[in-house]
């Protein structure tokens, strides 16, 4: 099964850090606390046909993985963010950034972070649910016909499939995710 630390081995933690001149391990923990928050965010969203809908509409436009900061377009990244938590952005920074302190990772690098890494996952999303499965039997594709015949909502559930990662997510975030358009 997938999990997050698969989408963490997309993201390219050392050239964040360049990006925004913080140390590696400052990055790595921003990374780390956004993940589960955006993820949990989009799973929020793909929850309504209409939020599956969006959500699977964006993934057409990001089928390549970044595979360095520069080749990331953080104004869509920034569009992505504010769709995933519409007006409590700043309220999920702030939980986020509060998650599991870890030294000087405060709102403000993770309200950096997030635009930076919203478009890594949502390219992470689009490999495993649009790449073709040549080996995956023919019932593993039907999904809900609200999701357009994929299940978003099982496959972001499974990437937060640890308990702590839940609980982050359910516990901290209850309330603010999904506060996107939908």
């Amino acid at each position: 099964m997938t999990d997050l630390n698969a989408v963490l081995e997309t993201v390219p933690v050392g050239d964040i850090a360049k990006k925004l001149g913080i140390p590696q391990d400052v990055a790595d923990a921003a990374v780390k606390q956004v993940l589960p928050g955006l993820i949990g965010g989009m799973a929020a969203n793909a929850s309504t046909s209409a939020g599956s809908a969006a959500l699977q509409k964006a993934l057409g436009s990001h089928t390549t993985t970044p595979k360095s900061v520069d080749e990331i377009d953080t104004n869509d990244g920034a569009k992505i963010v504010k769709h995933v938590f519409g007006d409590n952005t700043d309220q999920v920074a702030a939980k986020l950034a509060d998650a599991h302190p870890a030294p000087n990772v405060t709102m403000d690098i993770i309200k950096q972070v997030l635009p930076i890494v919203a478009p890594i996952v949502l390219s992470y999303i689009a490999t495993q649910v649009l790449a073709p499965k040549s080996a995956a039997p023919a019932t593993k594709k039907a999904a809900p016909a609200s999701s357009g015949g994929i299940d978003l909502g099982g496959m972001l559930g499974g990437l937060l499939s640890d308990p702590n990662t839940q609980q982050m997510v359910g516990g901290l975030l209850s309330g603010l995710l999904g506060g996107g358009k939908k």
